[in-house]
This record gives C-alpha cells, sequence and structure tokens, in this order.
C-alpha cells in the first residue's frame, strides 16, 4: 500500500468514529431520557478525546510528508487538501482543551434547555460565560502565528476561505436594502392569516408526503421530532427532525423540508466519497443554501404552494382559506414576530445579521455575557421596531450559543446568498419549473441541484462550487432581486 492508500484507511476509520459522536448527538435532542445528560456529557467528552486523538496522529504528517501529490488525481488532491487543513487545526488545540469543550457544551445544551423553558437567561449566564471562555481559548490556538483574529478562526469552521471582513461587506449591502423593502411592506395591505387547529399526527403524515417529494430518501433516513428541528449524518444514515404546533402547520412543514434540503445535500453526495473528507457538505454555507432553496425559492412559490393547498384540503377539508392564491399569499406573509426559524424570507437575514454582531463582540471581549441580554434586547427593538417580552423569545431562543457553535450563524445568511444566486441558474436551466412545481413534482429542481452541488460533496471549495453551477461568482445581488420582486408583487407595492 502506499502512503495514500494508510492515511485514507485511517481516515474512513476516523470518519466512521464521527458519525458515531453524532448520533450521540442526534440521540441526545430526540429519545434520550432527560436524566442521562451528565453522563452523556462524559461519553461525548470521551468520543471526542479518541476522535481528537486520531486528528492530531503524528503518522498523519509522516503520510502527508510520504506522499508525491503530482501523482494524485483531482479526488486525490481535494482529500489531501481537506485532511492537510483538519490536521493544522487539530494539533493547535489542546487534547485536555478538546474535551472540555465536548464535556461542557454537552451539558450547557441542558442547561440552555431548562433556561429557555423558565425564561429565565441568568441561569444559563454562567454556563454560557464557560463556554465563551472555552471558545475565545480555543480560537486563539487555532489563531496563533497567522494574521487571522480569533473570529476569523471560528468561521474556518464553518465557511472556509470565508473573513468577517468579506461577510461583513456582504452584510452591509444586504441589510439597509432589507430594511427599505421590510418598511414598504409593513405600510401594505397584509395577507390574512392562518386560523384553525390542525391535527398533529395529520401534520407528521402530511410532512412525511413532503419530504418523499423532495427527494428525501427514507431507506436511509427517518424524521423525529425534536425542540429545534435539525439535520444529522451522512452518506447512508441522514436523519432529521421536525416539530409540530397545532396552531402553525407550515412550521412543521416547512422545518422538515428545510431539513430535506439538509439531509438531500448529504444523500446527494457521489457515493464514491462514503466515509472521506468528501462525504459530506463543504461548508455550511453551501448547506445553508441547499435548505433555503428547498424551502423558499421551491417550497413557497406560488406553483408549489398551490399543489400543497390541494393536500391540505385532502387532509383537512375546508380549513378557512378559499383558494391557493390566498394560501400562497398566507404562506408568505410578512409578519412580526421574535424566532429566526419561524421567520419569513424577506426578515430572516435581519435575525441572522443581529447574531452575528453580537457574536463576534462576545468573541472579542468587547461585549461580555452579563451585558448580552440587554444587548440583544436593544438592538431587536432598533432593528424590528418592538420590544422583546421574554428571554426565550430573544436571547435563549437558539441553541448554538450553548453548544459552542460560534461562527456558524453567519453561514445561515450566506445560505441565502448562495440560493439566490443558484435560484437563478436554476429557473434559466429549467425555464418550465413551475409547470412541474404545480403538480408536486419537483425533481427537476432537486435533480439539477444534485448534479450542480450536491455529488461534488467537499471536491471543491465552498465558493467555487456555487460559481460552477451559476456560472459565476457568488453576489447578494440575484437574492435581493428575487425579494424584490416577490415581495412588491405578493403586496402590489
Amino acid at each position: 500500500m502506499t502512503a495514500y492508500d494508510d492515511l485514507m484507511a485511517f481516515q474512513r476509520e476516523t470518519e466512521a468514529l464521527a458519525q458515531v459522536a453524532g448520533r450521540l448527538g442526534w440521540d441526545q435532542e430526540t429519545v434520550m431520557p432527560r436524566g442521562a445528560a451528565p453522563q452523556r456529557g462524559e461519553e461525548m467528552a470521551a468520543m471526542e478525546s479518541v476522535l481528537h486523538a486520531r486528528r492530531i496522529d503524528p503518522r498523519i504528517a509522516d503520510w502527508l510528508g510520504r506522499i508525491e501529490t503530482a501523482g494524485l488525481d483531482a479526488v486525490g488532491q481535494a482529500n489531501l487538501r481537506h485532511i492537510k487543513r483538519d490536521f493544522d487545526r487539530a494539533t493547535r488545540v489542546p487534547a485536555d482543551l478538546a474535551a472540555r469543550i465536548a464535556r461542557v457544551t454537552s451539558a450547557a445544551q441542558g442547561t440552555w434547555a431548562e433556561a429557555r423553558a423558565a425564561d429565565d437567561f441568568a441561569a444559563f449566564a454562567p454556563t454560557l460565560k464557560e463556554v465563551i471562555a472555552l471558545k475565545r481559548e480555543e480560537g486563539a490556538a487555532l489563531a496563533e502565528g497567522r494574521d487571522i483574529g480569533i473570529y476569523d478562526a471560528m468561521l474556518e469552521d464553518y465557511e472556509p476561505g470565508t473573513t468577517a471582513a468579506d461577510l461583513e461587506a456582504m452584510f452591509g449591502a444586504l441589510r439597509p436594502k432589507l430594511s427599505e423593502l421590510r418598511a414598504a411592506v409593513r405600510e401594505a395591505e397584509a395577507p390574512p392569516v392562518l386560523e384553525g387547529v390542525f391535527d398533529e399526527a395529520a401534520q407528521m403524515t402530511l410532512t412525511a408526503k413532503l419530504a418523499r417529494r423532495f427527494g428525501y430518501d427514507l431507506a436511509t433516513g427517518r424524521i423525529d421530532k425534536a425542540v429545534h428541528p435539525f439535520s444529522s449524518g451522512s452518506g447512508l444514515d441522514v436523519r432529521i427532525t421536525t416539530r409540530t404546533n397545532a396552531l402553525d402547520p407550515f412550521n412543521c412543514f416547512y422545518s422538515t423540508v428545510h431539513e430535506v434540503g439538509h439531509a438531500a445535500y448529504e444523500q446527494g453526495i457521489d457515493s464514491a466519497y462514503l466515509l472521506t473528507p468528501l462525504g459530506r457538505g463543504v461548508s455550511m454555507g453551501v448547506h445553508e443554501s441547499q435548505s433555503r432553496i428547498y424551502e423558499n425559492q421551491i417550497g413557497r412559490s406560488r406553483a408549489f404552494t398551490g399543489w400543497l393547498y390541494g393536500e391540505m384540503t385532502a387532509v383537512y377539508g375546508d380549513f378557512g382559506v378559499p383558494d391557493a392564491e390566498t394560501f400562497y399569499r398566507i404562506v408568505n406573509r410578512v409578519s412580526d414576530g421574535f424566532i429566526r426559524t419561524e421567520a419569513d424570507e424577506l426578515q430572516y437575514n435581519l435575525h441572522v445579521l443581529l447574531r452575528f454582531d453580537l457574536e463576534r463582540a462576545l468573541m472579542s471581549g468587547d461585549l461580555q455575557v452579563d451585558g448580552l441580554e440587554a444587548a440583544w434586547n436593544d438592538r431587536f427593538e432598533a432593528d424590528f421596531g418592538y420590544a422583546v417580552d421574554r428571554p426565550s423569545n430573544g436571547v435563549l431562543q437558539d441553541v448554538h450559543w450553548s453548544v459552542g457553535l460560534l461562527g456558524y450563524f453567519p453561514t445561515y445568511s450566506l445560505g441565502n446568498v448562495y440560493a439566490g444566486c443558484l435560484h437563478e441558474a436554476l429557473r434559466k436551466s429549467v425555464p418550465d419549473l413551475d409547470d412541474a412545481l404545480a403538480k408536486g413534482d419537483t425533481s427537476a429542481a432537486t435533480a439539477w441541484l444534485r448534479e450542480k452541488v450536491q455529488q461534488h460533496g467537499g471536491l471543491y471549495g465552498p465558493r467555487e462550487v456555487i460559481a460552477r453551477a451559476c456560472g459565476k461568482s457568488p453576489t447578494e445581488a440575484p437574492l435581493l432581486t428575487y425579494l424584490e420582486n416577490k415581495f412588491k408583487d405578493l403586496y402590489n407595492i
């Protein structure tokens, strides 16, 4: 065997163990007994110690040094690129720090959930301080000796090749135009709201049908319920969760479609890349582009909502919406609200930009945890024009900071930007797409996305895969054009 073969055999075992660790996280969010949390923290810390030891194994450096890169094809070169980057990052973080982060964030998740249920930020603040301190320590280790800041070092985990300055410029172009469009919409006559009680078991039946319609393979996946919907796994075991609310079936349906976008990406990756560095999504921004285009540009389109209206009528009978056009306007209604995951397309990015600015300040030390709740409430009122009523609708609503995902939030808006670019290219490639969507057939769209984006996994860099799919470098312009056209039409502006 060559050095490359030895390295890849070792890497496949590491990838397999990482999948097992991920399954522990899925179990914790879905079916784990509440009382098991302390033990689960120890289990996850133990797994992280094993994984960290493998990621810094000195044999990796030896193998890398002996591989003749000139003889490798594009797949081999890409595998080495990922392995070198991951090895460099792993060797910068001390093993005891990696284990402490795993242990603390596992326990913090339960503390956050209890504080959120009690609307008590003070109960969570000491734990969050510990998480932030550990992540600053990690960021400093990752940035040491390099011309980057701590936050840029954290971003590399989720969006390699992107800096805070890149995002600040992009988001700076988004925010004023979104705010202007939002102000115009709020002045216009709003569509009606959906009213009624919608059986939650029936929601789960319809949501499974939606998942299949969007190409989710339930032979290698499953749908469960969780407080915070998410997707987990890759390759031949890709699971999603959703949630139900008897008064809001759209929460269930569109959470499912969103997570199916993530899952379809993982299921769509070339099977030759299974349990290799290329066998998972290349970045969270690209991942989010898939979930957002599935959920919004496809799932909330006039054509597809026409089909969904028929399906809801078949399940619930006359549910108070007279026709498909009214249903489309209700689905896309711009509404005041506090919760990011429930926000409409127009306002969603404003929620993300708030978090981006606050977490950068936390990581730099310009904002302390004791001042976070007040900072959140002030910024929210400035951006949205009304005050946060309780912590579960504000600073406690998201799980991300409790589990140490600093640098993750901006990839949501970056994913929207990528989705805008992909949607523009998709429409040019499949001009009759709406005819199929009106029948509930998403296959032309999902096949295009699988061919252009999903199958490549980690073969190309994040922006490269979007540029190859669209024929040009990604910018915020297509997203803004899409949003302006859609909401000006919806609100007769």
